[in-house]
């Protein structure tokens, strides 16, 4: 059964705790990371046949074996595929920054450029699941950025092929180069370059706690978006709500993962208690209710409050990945939210929605990060220059200025590379 915790009365360690995994892999995925490095193509070879259990000839997916992918699949999964790939180009379209100059009247130039990453390498995750919606989320962005290249990784089943629906997907996404490696050494792939594998200048996409310790340890040889940990919901829900919908909901995460965390915060007692029997009834329905319920009981909690405002603060204190407002008048509680992954409004939107369907990226900041970071977008794939242009006359107005603030920083070369282009150095 899942917890029920008054605020107020229970510790705030305990209201507030979240599921983390505890396991020092380090050592491990540094000796990976190395390994890859050094040896490239075959260690990938080597760590694929005995992580994923797959012998692989080629590391490359071929394009045919993409197209072939994406004609095996039923006509309404490829509808469902191009309307969502739609909705997010539609949203992310819109997260499009431009460059600018400004022209003083000195003859000064100042601006700005942004331009796009050019190797972005895109993880999608594999294992217990297959993540097409994922493929769309990460690429997409890229490809509206402007990227030159977009290559995506994938671990392999027993039979060396990545599953058909995630080789559909990157075909309706536009990925450019799909290869069959996964786990820590294909971050290293994409972070160091193989014989095959491009080196990336990016590298985003959520993974196991292997995937997110490479990409912890490559951060800064390569850009990475963010670190990943556990999948997390959070419902702001009021008395008026229905039971059904947000167990419904809370076990859409429990589904993920058994670290996965969904809670419940909400003003009515009677709600609290009716949500806690519909997960005990829903439960058994799942096919992976063995991860679910572990989850829940685990690492799910039902928070009562006394009222919804208290639900806010104390919501924005957690900063969840995921954040439900399950009440009649949503938008009057949209200015008080400040820290939450994404945030779906109202009583018929579920989190699966943004998942797959309505366009804002699902690749979003969890752990708490929420309270400095944000869900990938088209900003993660650009990067920005700054440029300064200054006439003779325009240098001669400031140089002794610049010459002052260098020498104060007792910096005296800064301050004579201003002042020898005025006739004022020696």
């Amino acid at each position: 059964m899942i917890r029920i915790m008054k605020y107020g009365v229970e510790r705030e360690d305990e209201i507030f705790s979240r599921s983390s995994s505890s396991r020092d892999v380090s050592d491990v995925v540094s000796q990976i990371l190395k390994d890859v490095q050094e040896r490239g193509d075959e260690a990938l070879k080597e760590y694929t046949a005995k992580l994923d259990g797959a012998i692989i000839d080629t590391i490359e997916v071929p394009r045919e074996e993409i197209e072939e992918a994406a004609a095996s699949m039923d006509s309404e999964f490829m509808r469902v595929l191009e309307k969502a790939a739609e909705n997010i180009r539609k949203y992310h379209r819109r997260q499009v920054r431009n460059s600018f100059v400004m022209t003083e009247e000195n003859g000064v130039v100042l601006g700005q450029k942004i331009v796009p990453v050019a190797v972005a390498g895109i993880y999608v995750p594999g294992g217990t699941a297959a993540y097409p919606s994922t493929v769309l989320m990460d690429t997409i962005p890229a490809k509206i950025a402007g990227c030159k290249s977009v290559v995506m990784v994938s671990p392999p089943g027993k039979d060396g092929k990545i599953n058909p629906a995630v080789l559909a997907a990157a075909y309706v996404a536009g990925v450019d180069r799909v290869f069959r490696v996964g786990g820590a050494q294909a971050i290293a792939a994409l972070a160091y370059g193989t014989e095959s594998v491009p080196k990336a200048d990016k590298i985003v996409g959520p993974g196991n706690i292997y995937v997110a310790e490479a990409k912890k340890e490559v951060s800064g040889i390569v850009s990475i978006d963010m670190i990943a940990g556990p999948s997390e919901i959070l419902i702001i829900a009021d008395g008026k709500s229905d039971e059904r919908t947000v167990a419904s909901d809370m076990l859409s995460q429990a589904e993920h993962d058994r670290n996965a965390s969904a809670v419940l915060i909400t003003d009515s007692q009677d709600l609290a208690e009716k949500v806690s029997v519909e997960l005990e009834r829903q439960l058994p329905l799942l096919p992976r209710c063995d991860i679910a319920r572990a989850s829940i009981e685990t690492n799910g909690k039902i928070i009562v409050v006394d009222s919804i405002s208290t639900a806010i603060a104390v919501s924005d204190r957690i900063a969840p990945e995921h954040l439900e407002v399950c009440v009649d008048n949503p938008f009057d509680y949209l200015d008080k939210i400040h820290n939450a992954g994404s945030v779906f409004l109202g009583r018929n939107c579920p989190e699966a929605l943004g998942d797959y369907m309505a366009g804002p990226n699902h690749t979003l900041p969890t752990s708490g990060t929420a309270r400095f970071s944000s869900p990938l977008s088209v900003d993660d794939f650009v990067k920005k220059y700054q440029f300064t242009y200054y006439t003779a006359s325009a240098l001669s107005s400031v140089a002794s200025d610049v010459a002052l603030f260098a020498r104060r920083e007792g910096l005296e070369a800064h301050a004579r590379s201003a002042l020898v282009r005025t006739g004022e150095g020696k």
